[in-house]
């Protein structure tokens, strides 16, 4: 059974690395957010196929040599690209464009500079820069961009003047009114900012953020709250929280990792209970979190008004939540608690069949209430999509499971272990 487990996990991250092998432009690394014609880039897609060439070549799915080909081509676009205050750039003060155009990596759709998702950036440039060690002079520009690149970042303009971090900035209307407030994947944010040798973020901003956490009781589980699955995955893709605490999880006796795996628990009791009577849900059916839907619409089925969301922060156990659930946020969960994510991930795969049409592993969502388009192979809705940020926590995730490559990895960045630091972590590995 292990063995069969072991090929199912392995085939999955294949098909699935193909999105960033194929959604790539390899001139300048830049990955497709969303398999959608004429659609931008994802920095934050970016940063997780960055990631990703490592498993790649410890897999055997691409080539030592053409993994640093695609790696350089990426850091020298972005450390090369335009840094300014004009509207068509691609980053400000060390931070980059939620989205860039796939061919000229300039700005698009008038977005926003992104905090988080330059976060999510910049770890994927340190992944390579431990990942790349060897003493040849490509390596070595690998290192060596990935450090200027990070060091570029200027967090302290990111607070904005305040205590925590701001969403972001535009340049026609300068910082975002929102900032990184209550337990969300900004975890990852305020570590990186901490451990800026250059602007690092005080230690008070992290004790801010932390403060304006919520603890919950549900179903059984005491846990930190974060409605959607992905809250409690996304900075565990880089940062093994075993057996590691800051200030609040020493109160309350257990680390980040534990609390991840109640709330993988929390995601699988709803799915039984079911409050709003979904089709599908069950013990081995769910995987609720931000994703693309099948709305916005309103159908009546079986009797009743179903209200559909386009793409939205779908959560637990308080909504949205219209019947639309997510393979990739089961997969990101199988670290914490592979019992009920194995079983869960069969039944996508064997039962529900999420993966046979599909050209990267599945699809971005699925919702079995909804009837989908007439005609199409299963019966129900499945987003016609594949999305950049989907497609890498589904491969990491799987290897840290395997092996924890991304944790061991991770553990060598002395940025890293700066940041969790000065936000006061302590015990375990550190």
């Amino acid at each position: 059974m292990e063995m069969t487990v072991d090929f199912e996990l392995e085939n999955l991250q294949r098909q699935t690395f193909d999105y960033f092998l194929y959604e790539t432009n390899p001139d300048n690394g830049l990955v497709i957010d969303k398999t959608s014609a004429d659609w931008p880039a994802s920095i934050a897609a970016t940063g997780l196929a960055l990631a990703c060439y490592p498993v790649s070549v410890e897999r055997g799915f691409m080539s030592r040599a053409a993994a640093i080909e695609r790696t350089l081509a990426t850091l020298r676009f972005f450390w090369n690209s335009p840094q300014g205050a004009e509207s068509d750039a691609t980053g400000y003060k060390g931070f980059y464009y939620h989205f860039l155009d796939m061919q000229t990596g300039r700005r698009a759709w008038q977005c926003e500079l992104s905090t988080v998702d330059s976060a999510f950036l910049l770890v994927g440039a340190l992944t390579a820069a431990i990942y790349f060690d060897a003493s040849t002079n490509e390596e070595n520009e690998i290192r060596t961009l990935s450090d200027a690149i990070y060091r570029r970042a200027d967090w302290q303009w990111a607070q904005d003047q305040g205590a925590t971090v701001t969403h972001g900035w535009k340049p026609e209307s300068g910082f975002l009114k929102y900032r990184w407030e209550g337990y969300d994947e900004a975890l990852l944010l305020y570590i990186l900012g901490l451990g800026s040798p250059t602007y690092p973020l005080p230690e008070h901003s992290y004790a801010a953020w932390a403060s304006t956490y919520q603890w919950e009781s549900c179903y059984g589980q005491e846990y930190l709250y974060g409605g959607s699955l992905f809250i409690h995955q996304l900075s565990h893709v880089w940062i093994d929280f075993r057996g590691i605490q800051d200030a609040f999880m020493h109160d309350k006796g257990i680390d980040y990792f534990e609390n991840s795996r109640r709330a993988t628990y929390v995601q699988q009791q709803y799915a039984i209970n079911n409050p709003l009577k979904f089709e599908g849900y069950a013990a081995c059916c769910w995987g609720i979190t931000a994703s693309e839907g099948p709305g916005p619409n309103t159908i009546k089925i079986n009797g009743i008004d179903r209200q559909f969301f386009d793409y939205v922060a779908r959560g637990v156990p308080y909504g949205p939540d219209d019947g639309t659930l997510s393979p990739w946020a089961l997969v990101a969960s199988l670290p914490f608690a592979p019992e009920i994510v194995l079983p869960a991930l069969h039944h996508c795969i064997h039962q529900a069949k999420l993966t046979e049409f599909n050209s990267y592993g599945f699809k971005a969502s699925f919702n079995p209430t909804h009837p989908g388009i007439p005609g199409n192979p299963y019966g129900w809705w499945v987003s016609p999509w594949h999305f950049g940020l989907n497609q890498g926590p589904i491969i990491l995730m799987i290897e840290n499971y395997r092996t924890g490559l991304l944790w061991k990895l991770m553990r060598n960045c002395p940025y890293i272990v700066k940041g969790l630091l000065r936000a006061g972590f302590n015990g375990g590995w550190l």
